[in-house]
């Protein structure tokens, strides 16, 4: 379990955290979503012990991060595709991990095979593709067997039988017992992959945590949370569009369509002023 509890994270005068409180529960999927800086990544970031929270608690298990004494054995996160050495070959840079964190040797050949990347796992890292990086980032997070995983935006470069893979594997994953958090812009993704929702909304107010909404019942959520929606019925309301009403006042970027009168598209892109 993920317990999060007043998190706040300020980067000099932006805040990119403030103060989420929240639960990530095992034996199931939880998306978590927000418009650009919203601070997933960082959130993400701060649960691994990469940042130091400004405010404000984050626990694996009850346990801050840095106090779990095998982190690999207990959480497997993939934050950044690109994060490999490109000199490396799949096999050696999963070696390297599993050897630096007490992993039987073993245990690479079994990851590797399990994201399809047994025929590629002596070339070197640097020539692969973005949905091939991305399968390698999932086969790291996998290899201490961690009963909690976290994956930022795991889709990304994938083709559909690659998304179709990662969101069966995060399934059976989650029918394990083990606990799945991960971040996604794909609202359709999500609505097809994520049991729970966590949405958070950087406001002048704070932020706002929309938290333990079935992805199945997103129309329901907008009812409870009074969105405006209010000419949809629940059942009609797809994920994406009440996402939309969720975040339409904290979406960092707005533009308008071509078209539209106004000043050209080109100029029309204008930043709202959220932290």
């Amino acid at each position: 379990m993920i317990e999060a509890r007043g998190l706040t994270k300020r980067f000099g005068d932006k805040l990119a955290v403030d103060q989420l409180t929240f639960t990530v529960e095992p034996g199931r999927i939880t998306g978590f979503l927000g418009p650009n800086g919203a601070g997933k990544t960082t959130t993400m970031r701060l649960i691994l012990g990469l940042d130091r929270p400004t405010g404000g608690t984050v626990t694996v298990h009850g346990k801050e991060f840095s106090g779990l004494a095998y982190p690999m054995h207990e959480v497997g996160a993939l934050l950044d595709a690109k994060a490999v050495h490109g000199g490396r070959s799949a096999y050696n840079h999963l070696l390297c991990l599993a050897q630096t964190n007490g992993l039987p040797k073993q245990r690479v050949g079994e990851v590797l095979e399990l994201v399809g990347l047994t025929a590629v796992a002596k070339k070197r890292s640097k020539g692969f593709s973005l949905g091939m990086g991305q399968r390698l980032g999932i086969a790291a997070a996998l290899l201490g067997d961690p009963g909690i995983l976290m994956f930022d935006e795991p889709v990304n470069g994938l083709d559909p039988e690659g998304i179709l893979w990662i969101r069966n594997l995060m399934k059976a994953l989650a029918a394990e017992g083990r606990t799945i958090f991960v971040s996604s812009h794909l609202m359709s993704e999500m609505e097809n992959t994520a049991d729970h929702l966590l949405v958070t909304m950087p406001s002048v107010d704070g932020a706002v945590m929309v938290q333990g909404v079935p992805a199945r019942q997103i129309g329901d959520l907008a009812f409870e949370h009074r969105i405006r929606l209010h000419e949809l019925a629940p059942t009609q309301a797809s994920l994406e569009e009440a996402f939309m009403e969720l975040t339409a006042d904290s979406v960092e970027f707005h533009a308008q369509t071509p078209g539209q009168s106004g000043a050209p598209a080109s100029d029309q892109v204008q930043k709202t002023g959220v932290a």
